[in-house]
């Protein structure tokens, strides 16, 4: 961001798509079928999704939708708060299922721990990427200076490796599953949102199917390889 200083919006809107493209992929071939495949309790699973699509609802209140790309540089100076808690409580839960999911996820399927958990960490870090960029954007033309604003982006990347080795607490980990159905809830929520929204230009438009329709592939062809 401070080399380059992308100065087309645009640009950065195309790997929003890209990344939201992912996570809708992994989100239904492989996070869907772990929690719910082999178990007769659909309804129980389904309402932690439910739980972690309206958890989304209120954190991008707090947030303001900077994770589909959304800078709101208007905002007065200073401390972001409910800015930085809605990313963080975001960014947290979304990294608790890759811990539990190393302890536990084998303990459930005999087909071993690895699959779904190397799609996710690759969604949540090309999710995240985009996002870190457009909040140290919105940080420095807010007019906080390079320290604090540096400060405030460690804090918001610490968080997905903290609930990651919170999760690896056995007494949180154990509930693994419905952790990976909140983070599903989640993904569902900000991958649709990224995808429905509309862009001016037919030109752009035709430049975002392309990037939804790499994020897909990218996402079946990790598919392809986990399943040989």
């Amino acid at each position: 961001m401070l080399w380059f200083k992308p100065s087309d919006p645009n640009k950065l809107k195309l790997l929003i798509a890209f990344s939201g493209a992912y996570l809708l992929s992994i989100t239904a071939l492989h996070m869907l079928p772990e929690v719910f495949i082999g178990d007769d309790r659909g309804a129980y699973f389904g309402s932690f999704v439910l739980i972690g699509f309206f958890i989304q609802v209120m954190l991008e209140y707090l947030s303001g939708g900077i994770e589909h790309g959304h800078a709101h540089t208007h905002r007065t100076a200073g401390l972001p708060v409910g800015l930085m808690i809605g990313l963080c409580l975001h960014a947290f839960l979304e990294g608790m299922p890759l811990g539990a999911g190393h302890s536990h996820h084998g303990h459930e399927h005999s087909h071993g721990d690895s699959h779904g958990v190397e799609p996710l960490l690759l969604g949540i870090v090309l999710h995240k990427y985009p996002v870190a960029m457009v909040f140290l954007a919105m940080l420095l033309n807010s007019g906080l200076g390079k320290p604090k604003a540096f400060g405030l982006l460690a804090v918001f990347a610490a968080m997905a490796p903290l609930g990651t080795l919170l999760s690896n607490v056995d007494v949180i980990g154990q509930y693994h599953r419905e952790s990976l159905a909140i983070v599903i809830g989640i993904f569902l929520h900000v991958s649709t949102t990224i995808l429905f929204e509309s862009s001016e230009g037919h030109r752009f438009n035709g430049y975002k199917m392309m990037a939804i329709a790499a994020g897909l592939a990218l996402s079946a062809a990790g598919m392809l390889l986990n399943a040989h």
